[in-house]
């Protein structure tokens, strides 16, 4: 067993997918038309093309998913993080491209981490993954 897809919930395709792969940096890997004006958008990291890919989920509105994103944010937990490199780079590098951040840059229990804002309800946490 393996991970294919994770989701995070969005509330307009446009908006993410822009934010997603223009700030962020992920590719777009598909981007299928559903039924009833539905896509399935999936994005993954440029360093891992055939990784677990990142299902931009349209679904930021269903009742049980704004309670739990509401309830995230009011708490300053992420909904997902993702791994860089250097998070102190990363942090400065999302910034600059106008990234509101939430915690700044820290360490605690050999983990680096800081959380953003993603332009669409989530707070999303990158952190330098420090080796088994």
């Amino acid at each position: 067993m393996r991970i294919y897809i994770s989701s995070i919930p969005i509330g307009n395709y446009d908006k993410a997918l822009t934010f997603y792969t223009e700030v962020l940096g992920f590719v777009k890997k598909r981007d299928n038309e559903m039924a009833h004006g539905i896509r399935f958008i999936t994005l993954v990291s440029p360093e891992d093309p055939d990784g677990p890919e990142l299902l931009l989920e349209p679904n930021a509105n269903y009742r049980g998913i704004k309670a739990l994103r509401d309830a995230l944010a009011e708490d300053g937990i992420p909904i997902t993080s993702f791994a860089v490199e250097d998070v102190q780079k990363e942090y400065e590098r999302l910034q600059a491209l106008g990234v509101k951040f939430t915690q700044k840059p820290m360490s605690a229990g050999g983990w680096k981490s800081a959380v953003f804002d993603d332009t669409n309800g989530n707070l999303i946490e990158i952190a330098e993954v420090p080796e088994p």
